[in-house]
């Protein structure tokens, strides 16, 4: 009978040979039933409960017999071939060979591989009735069998019968926690935890971790806290890593401030609980995505504590993606400018921007700002971004106006009014299909007292913000950076020109103060009729088609009627044209502008200013007369800035007394004031320097200015700054409130090498060509990445090209065009949005 379960092999016969001489001795000698180690019935001399009685009389055949079994046992206990291991039980029984705790193990490991959780429990029971005793490997192998099915229940129960039979339980109640955590029942897996933490069992460091983190994963925060507490009070501390795990259920239950107070915690904790970039990046994302109100304040304090522990950690790809997403929903266009160019050094960071489009599609978002703010320059660098990226174009960010103009065309200078659709709407079955019977559809209601989200948010899709064009945007941008040369120019006085004379100076300043003014905005109004004259009279209803015979009388109620009509018709009355001033070229003034240098971000300039090098000492006395001009232009240029609003409210009581002092001087003395008068701002950046230090108490504006006056009279109170730069700067490195190695800018915290290259640059004027080409690049941008602009977008293009004129480009436009599909016809080139429906408003065909 063993020959047709062993290998047919001469050694196992003469084994079985062997065997049969030594079943009359065993049957004269039967084996206790159960002995404190598992009595005569083991498997073998090598085992721990074979008594030494038993080992002194066993054979060397009898051992070999025995382990060539256990060896076949094993090999298809392993290979889970239950039936086969049965056999090789059956056929040591028929060769005098009682099977022991590790013959029955092999079988219950043999169900357990096989998923049999009734076999295996039926296997264990045989044993049990055999008066065996279980060895600790035959419980694990039924815990993490019960633990894969969710068993948690009869997981117990093997615990219970472990810690009957004298075992230590640890083990197993360890692995049973981990196998209920990997098949899915978390719930389980914490009871069976939290029971075995109140009755004195300790975990694994790695199970206090695994556990954390996969309730943090399903949102379970009450249960992760608590087994936080366990862990504390079984002598581990909760680290980062821990913090970092209730942070990310904290950061999505929509209550931004439950994640910040954990985040004080770790700030204000130990080496090992300190907050790291995943950290930052939880209450960001917590503050990004709230939904109560306008939290970019709070990022910014986030942002700045982030930069501050610079020298520890630095941002990664998930960092700028977030603040890219925050900067963009709350319009703040230009903060999420410098951190997308930041997002572009990591490979496929606008792939962790769009996010699969979950959260609003932060890419669409961050593409239709751009393009409804007019910032083109800096759409196309975030397409060549997203090309690199192989990130497609996501199908939401072409839809942008309610005019149907999309991605490609909304920033385009558009036309007075435009087209009308050409065709029909149904308003009635427009309002059911935006949900107004179930009262589903969103109204865009304001936030009192906020700036509104981005209109992509829910709620406020009904009301799009108008759009600025390209050319308002270029006007802005070059009315800034003259805003930032006069600032300069005032600061720095005449030596900021090297070689110029006091009448370049002025006129420099005049030149930098009329562009930033602007050309008159006023609106233009048509004259009163009854003060125009028969000529002009003629002229507007000329201009309109009318009639132009009859007297002065006939000719004013025919004017006054024609205007009547426009406005009930509400078409702009008519206004004789004004021709624009062409602007002169000065070469020789716009070299000297070129020479004010803009250290914006230059943090080595600023060091050695403070140092005192650079500065030269021969450029006059301090004095009071022109600070009432210097103020008036701090209000038109940035009146937020806290140093210039110190030196608004200090000289405000003196404003009358220094007009009249400034109506004497003359405009060859001007210059001289100027250039002493420069070094007011930086004196007064020195004292906020001393003011927000620790070591000077705080006080109103209007305080502030009774110790600055009285501190003349009075040298020891503690307010008391030198007038002079030099000598406050001297005095400020002796009381050592701030320090040369303290002055840093963000972008030298993270290293964004390419900022400063594009601070120092002077915007590009705007032009009829340029736009043009930014369009066409922009257009054939969209289209590599998946887009489809509209047969609207096509003859926007094609328009600006026309007024341009660039007749160079007619013929890619067509192409282009062409190449969609769409035909322009007599009514499409008119760039009207209606052509967006070609297939309904075939125009051309």
């Amino acid at each position: 009978m063993a020959a047709c379960c062993l290998d047919k092999g001469s050694a196992v016969r003469r084994r079985e040979r062997e065997g049969t001489k030594l079943r009359a001795g065993r049957r004269r000698k039967q084996p206790e039933r159960l002995g404190p180690g598992g009595g005569p019935g083991g498997d073998g001399p090598g085992s721990p409960a074979t008594p030494a009685s038993f080992l002194a009389s066993a054979s060397a055949a009898e051992k070999s017999l025995r382990l060539a079994f256990m060896e076949e046992l094993m090999t298809r206990a392993r290979g889970g071939d239950v039936a086969g291991v049965s056999e090789v039980i059956y056929d040591m029984i028929a060769a005098g060979l009682s099977p022991g705790p590790r013959s029955f193990h092999g079988l219950v490991v043999s169900h357990v591989l096989n998923g049999d959780v009734e076999g295996a429990m039926h296997s264990l029971r045989r044993e049990l009735s055999a008066g065996l005793r279980p060895v600790h490997e035959t419980f694990i192998s039924l815990i993490r069998l019960f633990g894969s099915k969710g068993y948690s229940r009869r997981g117990m129960e093997i615990l219970a019968a472990m810690e009957k039979l004298n075992y230590d339980i640890r083990q197993a109640w360890v692995i049973l926690v981990e196998e209920l955590v990997r098949s899915k029942h978390l719930e389980d897996a914490n009871d069976v935890f939290l029971k075995g933490g109140k009755n004195g069992l300790r975990a694994t460091d790695e199970l206090y971790d695994f556990l954390i983190q996969e309730d943090c994963k399903v949102g379970d925060h009450s249960n992760a806290l608590e087994i936080c507490y366990e862990m504390e009070a079984a002598g581990r501390m909760a680290t980062t890593f821990h913090f970092n795990c209730l942070l990310s259920v904290q950061a999505t239950c929509g209550i931004p401030e439950i994640a910040f107070a954990t985040f004080e915690n770790m700030e204000f904790g130990e080496d090992y609980m300190k907050p790291d970039t995943e950290s930052y990046n939880w209450v960001i994302q917590a503050y990004t995505r709230a939904e109560s109100y306008d939290r970019v304040q709070d990022v910014a304090e986030l942002l700045g504590m982030m930069v501050e522990d610079h020298k520890r950690l630095q941002p990664n790809v998930k960092t700028y993606a977030l603040l890219v997403e925050c900067f963009t929903k709350y319009c703040v266009m230009r903060e999420a400018i410098r951190h997308f160019r930041a997002l572009q050094n990591f490979e496929g960071g606008t792939k962790v921007l769009h996010n699969e489009g979950n959260f609003g599609d932060p890419l669409s978002l961050y593409l239709r700002a751009l393009c409804r703010e007019g910032r083109i320059v800096e759409l196309l660098e975030a397409l060549e971004a997203m090309a690199k990226d192989n990130q497609p174009i996501p199908p939401r960010a072409m839809i942008l106006s309610r005019k149907y103009r999309t991605l490609v065309s909304s920033w385009i200078e558009p036309l007075q009014e435009e087209a009308e659709l050409g065709y029909e709407i149904d308003y009635i079955a427009r309002y059911e299909a935006e949900g107004g019977l179930t009262g589903e559809r969103k109204r865009w209601v304001p936030r009192r007292g906020k700036t509104p989200l981005d209109p992509d948010v829910a709620g406020f899709i009904y009301s799009n913000p108008m759009e600025t064009s390209f050319k308002q945007r270029c006007l802005e941008d070059w009315r800034m950076h003259h805003r930032k040369l006069l600032k300069t120019l005032l600061y720095e006085g005449l030596a900021v020109l090297g070689d110029a004379s006091e009448y370049d100076y002025i006129r420099v300043e005049e030149r930098l103060r009329k562009t930033i003014k602007g050309p008159d905005q006023n609106v233009l109004k048509p004259k009163a009729a009854s003060k125009m004259t028969v000529s002009e009279l003629k002229e507007e209803l000329e201009a309109q088609d009318l009639p132009t015979d009859g007297t002065r009388n006939v000719l004013y109620q025919r004017v006054q009627k024609a205007r009547r009509i426009n406005r009930s018709r509400g078409r702009p009355l008519w206004v004789p044209p004004v021709e624009e001033e062409e602007e002169e070229v000065d070469e020789e003034l716009d070299e000297l502008i070129s020479r004010i240098k803009l250290e914006e971000g230059n943090t080595e300039f600023w060091k050695r200013r403070f140092l005192g090098e650079g500065m030269d000492r021969s450029q006059g006395k301090t004095i009071e007369v022109e600070q009432v001009e210097v103020s008036d232009l701090m209000d038109d240029v940035d009146a937020a800035e806290d140093a210039v609003k110190d030196v608004e409210d200090e000289e405000g009581d003196e404003e009358e007394e220094v007009e009249q002092t400034e109506t004497e001087i003359p405009d060859g003395e001007r210059v001289k004031y100027k250039e002493a008068e420069a070094k007011k701002p930086l004196q007064m950046i020195g004292v906020q320097l001393l003011k927000d230090s620790d070591q000077t108490t705080t006080s109103t504006k209007k305080s502030r200015r009774k110790v600055s006056r009285a501190s003349v009279e009075d040298d020891k109170d503690e307010d008391w700054f030198p007038l002079d730069i030099f000598e406050a700067f001297k005095e400020l490195r002796e009381r050592k409130v701030f320090d040369v190695s303290d002055m840093y800018t963000i972008a030298d915290a993270w290293g964004w090498t390419w900022e400063r290259e594009l601070k120092s640059r002077p915007p590009q004027r705007w032009s009829q060509e340029w736009e043009v080409e930014l369009a066409i690049k922009t257009m054939q941008k969209v289209i590599e990445l998946g887009g489809q602009p509209t047969i609207g977008d096509c003859a926007m293009i094609l328009r600006a090209a026309i007024r341009a004129p660039l007749p160079s480009a007619f013929l890619k436009i067509l192409q282009t065009t062409h190449s969609l599909g769409y035909v322009l016809g007599r009514i499409g080139c008119c760039g009207s949005h209606c052509c967006r429906h070609g297939d309904r408003w075939n125009h051309g065909a």
